[in-house]
C-alpha cells in the first residue's frame, strides 16, 4: 500500500484483523500487519485497528463503517500482495 492508500476514509470506524499466533495459515497477516500497522495507525490516529489473535482460528480482516454497518473478507491462503488488496477494498468502502 502507498501511503495514501492508508488514508483510512472518515466513514472507516474501525479496522479488525483476527488469526492465529502460530499457525501457518496465519503466515501472511502477521507478516502484513508487522509490515503496515505501524503507517496505517500512524496515518490514521483515531481510527481503532485493532489486532486480535485466538488459537486456530482462521485470518480475516473486518471493517465497521458508519450506521453499524460491517463487511468481511476472508484472509486464507492469501499472500501479502492480496491480503494487501482486500484491505484496500474494506477501506475504499467506507467512501460509499
Amino acid at each position: 500500500m502507498s501511503s495514501g492508500k492508508y488514508a483510512f476514509a472518515k466513514g472507516l470506524k474501525e479496522l479488525r484483523f483476527h488469526h492465529c499466533q502460530t499457525s501457518e495459515h496465519s503466515n501472511a497477516i502477521r507478516s502484513f500487519l508487522t509490515r503496515a500497522y505501524p503507517t496505517m495507525k500512524r496515518n490514521n490516529p483515531y481510527t481503532p485497528i485493532m489486532i486480535r489473535e485466538a488459537l486456530d482460528i482462521g485470518p480475516r480482516v473486518y471493517a465497521r463503517y458508519e450506521f453499524g454497518r460491517e463487511k468481511m473478507a476472508d484472509l486464507r491462503g492469501l499472500d501479502d500482495k492480496a491480503i494487501e488488496e482486500k484491505v484496500t477494498g474494506l477501506v475504499k468502502d467506507a467512501a460509499q
